[in-house]
């Protein structure tokens, strides 16, 4: 899907992180990077496990600090691929270095929000453009805008 990307889209970008940087002050700071983060954490990596080993028909590798489960069927994972904990759901093509380190950024948001990653990230919505998330990511490393522009 082609996505029209605004000329200014660094400087909306960087309103959106600092916007979801003020949400942020009004979670309790025992959810944040925290035991209760990290055992949302470790209970997102055994949901991407039991996905990625019950669907996955390629390799199975550790990368840049994730498991990539490749061969995934499309229905299983949005867009090119999903984060879950550190594992990387993703179909056949073998990731870039760029998307891993975009997914891995992915890994520490999980631990830092623990079980609030899922919700927070529906409530961020699924443009990328406009999702946090997405963002503090690395949205060209994403391959969600093309390089140099």
């Amino acid at each position: 899907m082609t996505r029209h990307i605004p000329a200014d889209w660094e400087a909306r970008a960087e309103r959106i992180v600092r916007r979801g940087e003020r949400w942020d002050r009004l979670i309790p700071k025992a959810l944040l990077d925290s035991p209760v983060s990290l055992i949302g954490f470790w209970w997102g990596c055994a949901v991407g496990w039991v996905w990625g080993g019950l669907w996955s028909r390629g390799r199975v590798e550790r990368r840049n600090g994730l498991w990539v489960f490749r061969g995934m069927p499309n229905w299983t994972h949005a867009r090119g691929g999903v984060c879950v904990g550190n594992c990387f759901l993703t179909g056949e093509t073998k990731p870039t270095d760029a998307v891993l380190r975009h997914e891995a950024v992915h890994a520490l948001q999980w631990r830092r929000y623990g079980f609030l990653m899922p919700f927070l990230y529906a409530l961020s919505g699924r443009n990328p453009l406009r999702n946090r998330f997405e963002i503090q990511a690395g949205l060209v490393d994403g391959n969600y805008v093309p390089r140099g522009m």
